[in-house]
């Protein structure tokens, strides 16, 4: 329908494209001319503008999405993130409360098993102590019988026997 307009008009500019000077019928056929050369311009760009306009408008329209959505994605991933910060942070109170029990149970088996080692040692200087005193006696006292045993016999009364052991004592 809008192509039969056009075409009238157009017919109807050369109809009223007329070459008289009148002045007053000019400016007539100049107005109805421009609106037909706007009319056909509109006719032949208005269609393809709309198109063009129309799907930059449908790609602005993607791309916010896409960025929409990918905003959304980003959000979810930081969420996500803090959650597991969250969870990061517990495990790391939950560890450092353990190892703290763990340290304690070791300290106390330590210093229980030291004070058991300890005793023991005490136990084993002490037999030792009397274990070589003993043995120191028993040398004492066999130095001593050999001496005496050395010694003349007739000369070996109470008062001999005295002396030697105190030389040996002292």
């Amino acid at each position: 329908m809008s192509r039969i307009i056009v075409l009238m008009l157009m017919m109807s500019t050369l109809a009223l494209a007329s070459s008289t000077e009148h002045a007053s019928t000019d400016i007539v056929q100049r107005t109805v001319n421009f609106l037909l050369f706007a009319g056909l311009i509109w006719y032949l760009v208005a269609e393809p503008a709309k198109n063009y306009f129309a799907s930059r408008s449908q790609e602005i329209e993607d791309e916010m999405q896409k960025i929409q959505d990918k905003l959304k994605e980003t959000i979810a991933l930081k969420k996500d993130a803090q959650a597991k910060i969250t969870d990061a942070e517990k495990f790391a109170e939950d560890l450092l409360v353990s190892s703290k029990k763990e340290n304690k149970i070791l300290n106390d088996n330590i210093m229980s098993q030291c004070d058991v080692d300890l005793d023991l040692l005490g136990k084993q200087q002490v037999n030792l102590m009397d274990f070589e005193q003993r043995k120191m006696v028993r040398s004492v006292v066999e130095v001593t019988l050999d001496e005496v045993l050395t010694q003349a016999s007739d000369s070996f009364d109470k008062e001999a026997m005295a002396n030697v052991i105190l030389k040996k004592v002292a």
